[in-house]
């Protein structure tokens, strides 16, 4: 063995390229960059190279060749291949120092505590707020695409509204306005990528540091990210039967999901609502309704928005169709009064311009043509079912051990624990298997509610009754 090819063995055999070829010329390129090979150095030849490192001599000739072509290399006939460069101290490849490892803000500190969102990427039981992909009209939705993409290439491919599409805003107005008694029409939509970035333009165009915010308490983490973000001092509110517990306070605004209570599942009554716009009006604050995921509801049919009884443009009205069609579409809808609309579509072209032209049409056709309705129903009486057997195996596997609460419409359903347990049965259910999304993390206060958010909408019943004998099955 040659001497000089002795660091290259261990670095190339590291090294985690597609191909051989690439894996060598990321190795001399690395050995390079790191100074070990000087300029003016001779390399081994190519069929020494390659018996060191048990490869084709036509694979190193390329790998030289590659090199040569970039300037790394210098091959002369009859004398040897050498390195061609010589890198400056200051750009050699170096182990970083801590000193001179980046250092995040106290705001960025903040959010990377809270340990982000991470949503599965198959369905397992008991991940949170996942549509049964299996269930979702695949061949329609196939025949729209191709539509679309037959007769109209050019404009899909093109550049977008910041504001979104026009069809689709025409299309969730109407829908808005039919089905959730939302007063808008298409010039106040705004088609985004996801209900966060609905609440992270929000929380940056109307909050300056120290602004205060008011939140549900427990409240959706998500939301208070993106407050804090802005610099906002966030606040919980309470509370009760009826939902958020107002109060004659000042707040820049206040945060509600009163379609459906996130976490918790408790609906908002009109005696309620009515109240939270009187403050609003009177102390001038903004209100976020986030109606994240209304459109399944399974016993009754759910009140009007908040949105559509402000009289005094208080309310910001988020929704999203990554519950109701699937994640992967990135699309979500925000409404604002008329005189907000001019700044949030400034601030969308600075943040990433415009969603998807193709999905956005594809899902204007969606609901034009009456599938969106249809699949909404179909996904109902598909989700009432499952809610109703993982509550009756809950009864009759775990007894009193796990009190669900409001149970009447969403994705997952809300169970508590008795105090000190939490932590400990999520330890042991990832063992068996089981996701279990805690509860106490979306608790701001010091005494924490324990229990766990149990998505159903994405498992089938087989699924469902054997995660619940793997939940019995836990040291409570």
């Amino acid at each position: 063995m040659s001497l000089t090819t002795v660091p290259l063995i261990p670095l190339f055999a590291s090294q985690q390229a597609l191909t051989l070829r690439e894996k060598l010329c990321a190795t001399l390129r690395q050995l390079i960059a790191s100074g070990t090979l000087q300029k003016g150095e001779r390399l081994p030849s190519s069929r020494l190279l390659a018996g060191d490192l048990s490869l084709s001599r036509v694979t190193v000739e390329a790998a030289y060749a590659q090199l040569e072509s970039e300037g790394y290399l210098l091959r002369q006939t009859g004398k040897g291949t050498f390195v061609a460069i010589a890198l400056p101290e200051d750009r050699r490849v170096k182990k970083p120092t801590q000193a001179a490892l980046p250092v995040l803000s106290a705001r960025g500190k903040q959010i990377v505590a809270t340990g982000g969102c991470h949503d599965p990427l198959f369905p397992q039981a008991f991940a949170a707020g996942s549509p049964d992909l299996r269930a979702f009209p695949q061949n329609i939705w196939r025949r729209l695409v191709g539509q679309r993409l037959r007769h109209s290439p050019e404009e899909m491919m093109r550049y977008g509204d910041p504001q979104g599409l026009p069809e689709l805003r025409d299309a969730v107005s109407r829908y808005l306005g039919q089905s959730r008694g939302v007063r808008c029409n298409a010039a106040q939509v705004i088609i985004l990528t996801s209900s966060q970035q609905a609440l992270q333009m929000l929380a940056t165009l109307l909050c300056d540091r120290g602004d205060s915010v008011w939140l549900e308490e427990p409240g959706y983490n998500g939301a208070r990210n993106a407050f804090i973000s802005a610099g906002a001092e966030v606040k919980g509110i309470p509370l009760d039967d009826q939902g958020a517990v107002p109060a004659e306070v000042s707040p820049k605004l206040v945060y509600l999901t009163p379609s459906h209570q996130y976490p918790t599942g408790i609906t908002m009554s009109l005696q309620r609502r009515l109240q939270w716009l009187t403050y609003a009006r009177r102390q001038g604050f903004w209100l976020i309704e986030d109606d994240y995921d209304s459109e399944f509801y399974y016993d009754e049919q759910p009140m009007p928005a908040l949105q559509g009884l402000d009289e005094d443009h208080r309310v910001l009205y988020v929704g999203t169709f990554s519950k109701v069609l699937f994640p992967s579409l990135r699309l979500a809808y925000l409404v604002v009064p008329p005189s907000l609309v001019e700044a949030c579509c400034r601030l969308r072209s600075v943040m990433d311009g415009h969603s998807a032209q193709l999905m956005q049409a594809v899902t204007a056709d969606f609901i034009n043509n009456g599938h969106f309705q249809a699949h909404l129903r179909l996904m109902r009486k598909l989700y009432a079912s499952r809610r109703d057997l993982l509550l009756a195996e809950l009864e009759n596997k775990l007894g009193n051990r796990l009190l669900p609460l409001s149970h009447n419409s969403g994705l997952q359903l809300t169970v508590t624990l008795p105090r000190g347990g939490e932590e400990r049965l999520t330890g042991e259910a990832l063992k068996a298997g089981l996701i279990l999304p805690r509860l106490s993390p979306l608790c701001a206060a010091e005494i924490k509610q324990e229990g766990w958010l149990l998505g159903f909408s994405a498992l089938q019943r087989a699924e469902i009754i054997q995660a619940v004998e793997k939940l019995a099955r836990l040291r409570y």
